[in-house]
């Protein structure tokens, strides 16, 4: 057994990674599937998003091949609506939603229909906001991810002044670095970044790093307001004996190699253990499997019920090959040297509810011992919490403590997203900007202005 790269042929890669969601190939099948809507008075598929995307009216807009109106639709709620369409667990959300599932009928395909329209916006470099007049006014945003750059689009459109300070030398944040490859591309996310903000006004400066580059001080001396959206990174620790042997390696950490690099040059091992069962558990095994892994095996304390990826993303994990272990907990890595030959596990059994209220998993006594040469942690992320507290943030165990949706303790700043909730979806993040922008512009521009994200769109079309 051994770890290396190179393992597949260039053919063998470029279908492993290809686009697991293709888009609709003619117009004629969007149009199809748009009309296939029953475009609902009251749409629950409106209700279960985050960004309160206006469903019915978008589809309705594909249907009458109103393309532009559809996408302006969509990114009105939802600047980040192209990329949200291929990484959104829409089962869970707008397509669970849809009144088709109550009649035992495959709901309609809203996600690939926001993808026909956003991309073909994206592709034209339509324009569909204009900026108002200057304010005068500049904020600083910490972080180009997704909570970032809807709370600077929003800004900008109300004639707000943004720069961005961004740790990496891209924008984007997880969408960029911590997704799976065949689900978006570093491409995709370059044009989506590039496309928000092409409305001018917002000006990213990458390699800045709080903490290090720059200090909230400096920052609030500098501008009006600032806006925090760091989100998390921090790999969880397993703390148990052998985790620092060569071959342990953090999902978060194999995922940015895959986004970062050319797939033949990721080292990947010939029976590899992934421990998780989150959305970053998934991508990390799948891709472990199409990067020439011979075994994956999914690790997990609780059993299937418990969860916290969707079922379809397991199911994508089991068409790769990924073997399920449920009820099993790491206990020890064993290696060879200084690299890992085995992994010892605990079996588990489920005991009372903790506080998720998930029932918590407890030791039987009994262990199991697989055959491994790489281990991929992926138990979960943790925020930045050594951070945050140089930076005199008040918090609750790193993750940055605000007053109702966005207001931090300090004077002026703002926070949202996963250095405030922890780790949530993309669209998630994406509603938490639009929030902190309305907080932001009442905040240095009057108590009593309304920007247009506040503005609930009406359910009628």
């Amino acid at each position: 057994m051994s770890i290396k790269n190179n393992r597949l042929t260039t053919t063998e890669y470029q279908e492993n990674f290809s686009d697991i969601h293709p888009p609709f190939e003619t117009s004629d099948a969007a149009l199809t599937e748009a009309n296939r809507c029953l475009f609902c008075y009251d749409p629950p598929c409106m209700k279960s998003c985050p960004t309160s995307i206006n469903v019915p009216k978008f589809i309705k807009q594909i249907a009458t091949e109103n393309l532009k109106g559809s996408a302006h639709t969509i990114f009105s709620s939802n600047i980040m609506g192209a990329g949200c369409s291929k990484v959104c667990p829409v089962e869970k959300l707008c397509e669970g939603a849809c009144v088709y599932n109550l009649m035992h009928e495959t709901p309609i395909h809203i996600a690939k229909l926001q993808r026909y329209s956003t991309e073909k916006a994206m592709d034209n470099k339509w324009q569909l906001f204009e900026r108002k007049p200057s304010t005068g006014k500049r904020v600083a945003i910490v972080g180009a991810g997704p909570a970032g750059l809807s709370c600077a689009h929003t800004l900008s459109r109300e004639g707000v002044d943004v720069t961005i300070y961004e740790k990496e030398s891209k924008g984007g944040g997880l969408m960029t670095y911590g997704i799976a490859a065949y689900k978006v591309t570093p491409e995709f996310c370059e044009d989506e970044v590039n496309y928000i903000t092409s409305i001018g006004g917002i000006n990213i400066k990458y390699n800045q790093e709080l903490g290090k580059s720059i200090t909230i001080e400096e920052l609030q001396r500098n501008y009006d307001a600032v806006y925090l959206a760091f989100g998390v990174g921090l790999a969880r620790q397993l703390d148990i004996p052998g985790e620092h042997l060569n071959g342990v390696v953090d999902a978060i950490k194999f995922i940015y190699e895959l986004r970062d690099k050319d797939y033949s040059k990721i080292a990947v091992g010939d029976r590899v253990a992934v421990i998780g069962m989150g959305m970053t558990a998934i991508d990390a095994a799948t891709q472990a499997k199409r990067l020439g892994a011979g075994e994956v095996h999914l690790i997990y304390r609780r059993t299937q019920e418990e969860m916290p990826c969707t079922e379809k993303e397991l199911n994508i994990a089991k068409l790769d090959g990924c073997n399920i272990i449920w009820l099993a907990a790491p206990k020890e890595v064993i290696g060879e040297g200084d690299k890992v030959k085995h992994l010892v596990c605990d079996v588990m059994k489920l005991g009372e509810p903790d506080a998720s209220g998930r029932r918590s998993p407890v030791t039987t006594g009994e262990i199991f011992t697989l055959d491994v040469d790489m281990v991929i942690k992926a138990a979960g992320q943790m925020p930045f919490s050594e951070m945050v507290n140089s930076e005199n943030l008040q918090n609750s165990n790193g993750k940055v403590s605000v007053q109702g949706k966005s207001k931090a303790s300090l004077n002026n700043v703002f926070a949202g997203g996963d250095c405030v909730n922890g780790g949530r979806e993309v669209v998630d993040a994406v509603q938490a900007g639009k929030d902190g922008a309305a907080a932001i512009v009442k905040a240095i521009i009057s108590p009593d202005y309304i920007i247009e994200s506040e503005l609930k769109p009406k359910f009628n079309n």
